[in-house]
């Protein structure tokens, strides 16, 4: 056992010793479970252990010089200059895994693109399309706690290559489906969610493990900005392929070939990272502790309670605006006189196309302005994250309300809205999963992401895009059949999309409340974790 104190009042003790703590190297060094007594918490937020400036330790028994072997001289080799060509293999890999999330919101949004074909195709209401998505996403947040469970222990690119190859396997049989099936087809997109669910719970936290600090916010940027791309390339592709084949069934058929090559390319390029590693830990964590012991901690965690809810709340507008945008400006031309009702195959609307590309653009632009507003807010206030997700969201709210006031009169005065509305909702995608990564200890991010993942998706997408057509048909039963009704049912229900969004807003500002805490906490367990680990490596030496 090696335990550590610090009694740490302000004017005598060493500096991040606030607080009270112990670390017995035998058992859970990693361990949240108990709480520090001092709220490590305060203004500084990265005190980095309870060592002074000799080396030493504060001890029950006086004072000791921290071990200077094994991890700590591998901490001290990797707080070095990495060599180029470790860090351009670094970057190429995030770069792959990146271009690997583009494809997962491609295949998954890709039905969005033709959902005017599938619903001519199958016959079936606004409901019916809904619950394509909500099958998708049901089956997606199931998975998800799986497969953090298992990327927190096992081979990550593995698990990542095999998700990938099965999605793309399901997707492309499931472009041969006919009419009398549509069970099948709505079972084939549940096969797909859990194939997705693969990636999107494991492929952040290796990008966590290979870069740090700012390196990693942009990192992280350039991943989560594979969202809004891989979403407005979906509508893209589904409306222009649909367009050049004369059949929609083919826009099913792009993703599973570019799937197959990318989970390819993660067996052969992406490194098995260590867990830990940007944290120069030293050597390889493994999960220490049970899982539902990992779940007690993260529940425990309120910056990321709150993150979560926040996330969940951008997860049902965006679920529910993508899913039925396209659609709303469809019907809202059509009432202006400027398109016609489809009523045949392929359905000639460019709203997709159009809808594509501006959620293309603004994503990036999104992804790009919050990961700089971080940057620079960070000089003004250690809070900046969450405050910077807070102001997106309730910025955001006020022009989701303004779409379904434009669309009545003006399709473009709609567009502008949706740009500068989806361009605030998505400047919090990289950052939220920043504070993730500050907040939750290595060996416990994969397990967070997929939790946050099921929250997210349980409060959010999974019941949102049904939950619209639902509501749109329940209003249009109780009505004259028209295509205005149409358009006003499906507008009332969308409604409901920016009031979610201010409640989003409202959960990253109590995140803000906590953050400093946690993340403080958070750190002061990492830098037990590596001098449990330097004392072992150093023990094993001596025994040798």
């Amino acid at each position: 056992m090696m335990c550590l104190e610090s009694d740490g009042s302000s004017s005598g003790g060493p500096p991040g010793c606030s607080g009270r703590l112990r670390v017995s190297a035998a058992a859970g060094a990693g361990d949240d479970d108990e709480e520090d007594d001092g709220g490590g918490g305060g203004g500084s937020g990265g005190d980095r252990g309870c060592c002074g400036r000799s080396g030493e330790v504060q001890t029950l028994s006086g004072a000791v010089h921290a071990p200077q072997g094994g991890a700590d001289k591998a901490a001290a080799a990797a707080a070095g200059a990495a060599p180029p060509s470790l860090g351009r293999a670094r970057v190429a890999a995030a770069a792959i895994l990146s271009v690997g999330n583009v494809l997962n919101y491609l295949d998954r949004y890709t039905v969005a693109g033709v959902l005017l074909d599938i619903q001519q195709h199958f016959g079936v209401k606004d409901s019916g399309a809904g619950l394509l998505q909500t099958v998708f996403i049901c089956s997606f947040m199931v998975a998800a706690p799986i497969f953090g469970y298992l990327g927190d222990r096992f081979n990550r690119k593995i698990i990542l290559s095999c998700g990938i190859f099965f999605w793309s396997a399901i997707t492309f049989s499931s472009s041969f489906i006919t009419e009398q099936y549509f069970w099948l087809f709505v079972l084939s997109r549940g096969l797909v969610g859990i194939g997705e669910a693969s990636y999107s719970t494991i492929a952040p936290t290796i990008i966590g493990d290979l870069f740090t600090k700012n390196t990693r916010t942009l990192m992280l940027s350039v991943f989560y900005f594979a969202i809004p791309l891989g979403s407005g390339l979906g509508y893209i592709t589904g409306s222009s392929v649909k367009q050049v084949a004369g059949d929609w069934h083919w826009a099913l058929r792009v993703s599973p070939l570019l799937g197959m090559i990318t989970g390819t390319l993660i067996l052969i390029f992406v490194p098995a990272a260590k867990r830990g590693n940007a944290e120069q830990l030293g050597a390889q964590l493994k999960a220490r502790t049970s899982w539902l012991r990992d779940m007690k901690a993260l529940i425990r965690n309120r910056s990321y309670v709150f993150s979560s809810l926040a996330t969940s709340a951008v997860s049902f507008a965006t679920g529910a605006l993508g899913m039925w945008i396209p659609l709303y400006l469809h019907r809202a031309q059509v009432v202006q006189k400027t398109a016609e009702t489809c009523t045949s195959q392929p359905c000639g609307t460019k709203d997709s196309l159009i809808f594509g590309a501006i959620t293309c653009f603004t994503g990036f632009l999104g992804v790009i302005t919050g990961a700089g507003a971080t940057k620079w807010c960070r000089l003004k206030t250690q809070r900046a994250d969450p405050l910077v997700c807070a102001v997106g969201m309730l910025g955001s709210a006020i022009f989701t309300c303004l779409i379904f006031v434009a669309a009545k009169s003006s399709i473009v005065g709609a567009y502008v809205c949706i740009f500068i509305g989806e361009t605030l909702l998505f400047s919090n995608w990289a950052i939220t999963a920043d504070i993730l990564m500050y907040v939750v200890i290595p060996t416990r991010r994969a397990t967070a992401v997929a939790l946050q993942s099921f929250t997210s998706h349980l409060l959010g997408d999974a019941g949102s895009p049904y939950l619209i057509g639902f509501i749109s048909d329940l209003i249009r039963q109780s009505t004259k059949e028209s295509p205005l009704w149409e358009f006003l049912s499906l507008g009332y229900a969308l409604m409901l999309c920016p009031f979610v969004v201010v409640l989003g807003g409202m959960f990253f500002l109590a995140t803000a409340l906590f953050f400093l805490s946690d993340r403080a906490k958070a750190e002061q367990h990492t830098d037990l974790d590596r001098l449990a680990t330097g004392t072992s490596s150093n023990s094993e030496d001596t025994a040798t």
